[in-house]
């Protein structure tokens, strides 16, 4: 008989619940706080090269980072997002991939993009919205994007880039590319309906996407036992009939090799992959947040005790590849750099007017064209309101 269901049929005779725990996803370990694999672990092929490359990412996200809210709390900028306490999800999972992947961030994942090559003055152009931006200053700060190295512009609303993942990878696919598309959220993210939308047409269409979950314990002030009653997230992965990892955040031989295995599965099978790395969320939400309200710096504490820089630091200590003094004078170096390229990038004027109406149609519709023209109107009437802008209008 055939199964128009699209089910498993077995059948029983006496009625039975299956428990809403019924399913455990085991969390994968390798690396231990104290820089030691765990024994019996599968350590990850990886390569002296590769591996100070991921360590040097990690540290150049963390002291850019610490910049760059200071910057935002002295008014130099409007907005900032840390990675504080992360960075073994973005860096570790961004090493695995090939550097013609697709990255669709969320706005934490600015790891990834340093892994991928973009330049520190990059990123300030883009903090600082000025005339060298690549994104011509329209987006807010942190929401980076380089067609270059494959990183999909990130935008502000939550969950968006998880259904676009899908359709992505899905035209990796048809087009015979042996590709696929990593997206990035958070727990929180998986709360919109985008999420259910986009695993669901990944599974169904069978399209190569790695959906990569940062379970950082908070939706903003929202503590995750107050978003879901289920384990996690990765269990959900099952109910759309796709595989399924979760590997511990904060230990980047984990996220690297779960992320490599996912990669090769994706690819050689057509057909989706979840991941979820559980981290935590040391930092704010944003500069526009104040986690005292919410938990206590008892909490952050024992967390801060997991930290993945200092985990895989040690690691590489005891492999010979690291020196620990060469290492010291090598941030103290990048804080002068980024400092410095900071101060290079609040001179650099800023995007023209013109381009907010650029790019969208080859040449700007009659209707921008209009819109354009009465916002120059109104600056022109309000001067003092737009210093920056009105000093550079024709």
């Amino acid at each position: 008989m055939t199964n128009p269901n699209n089910a498993t049929i077995t059948t029983v005779h006496t009625a039975a619940f299956t428990a809403g725990d019924a399913l455990k996803i085991p969390t994968l370990r390798i690396l231990q706080d104290d820089g030691n694999l765990y024994d019996g672990a599968d350590k990850p092929t990886l390569d002296k090269d590769t591996a100070l490359k991921m360590y040097d990412t990690m540290v150049f996200t963390r002291v850019l980072d610490e910049r760059m809210l200071a910057a935002q709390r002295q008014g130099r900028i409007s907005f900032y997002m840390q990675c504080l306490g992360e960075e073994a999800t973005t860096v570790g999972s961004a090493a695995a991939l090939d550097e013609q992947d697709m990255i669709m961030a969320q706005y934490r994942e600015q790891g990834a993009l340093r892994y991928r090559g973009f330049s520190l003055e990059q990123f300030m152009n883009q903090l600082f919205s000025n005339e060298k931006d690549l994104g011509k200053g329209r987006q807010m700060p942190v929401h980076y994007g380089s067609k270059d190295i494959y990183y999909m512009t990130i935008s502000s609303p939550l969950g968006t880039q998880i259904p676009q993942a899908s359709g992505y990878a899905y035209a990796q696919k048809l087009r015979g590319l042996a590709k696929t598309t990593i997206c990035y959220f958070g727990e929180g993210a998986a709360s919109e309906g985008d999420f259910h939308a986009g695993l669901n047409m990944a599974a169904v269409h069978k399209a190569p996407v790695l959906f990569f979950c940062r379970n950082n314990g908070y939706a903003i002030s929202t503590p995750a036992n107050e978003q879901f009653v289920g384990d996690g997230i990765a269990c959900r992965a099952v109910g759309y009939g796709m595989k399924a990892l979760r590997v511990d955040g904060a230990d980047i031989l984990a996220v690297y090799q779960a992320t490599k295995m996912a990669r090769e599965h994706a690819l050689k099978h057509n057909e989706p992959v979840l991941i979820e790395a559980m981290a935590y969320r040391l930092g704010a939400h944003s500069s526009s947040d104040d986690p005292s309200g919410y938990r206590s710096k008892e909490e952050e504490e024992i967390w801060r005790k997991t930290d993945p820089i200092s985990r895989f630091k040690l690691w590489l200590v005891k492999q010979g590849w690291l020196d620990e003094d060469a290492d010291k004078a090598k941030i103290e170096k990048l804080r002068t750099e980024i400092l410095d390229a900071l101060k290079v990038a609040e001179k650099v004027a800023k995007p023209g007017i013109e381009h907010l109406i650029s790019d969208v149609y080859q040449q700007p519709i009659p209707a921008l064209q209009q819109q354009l023209d009465e916002l120059k109107q109104h600056i022109r009437k309000y001067p003092d309101a737009y210093p920056v802008t009105s000093g550079r209008m024709d």
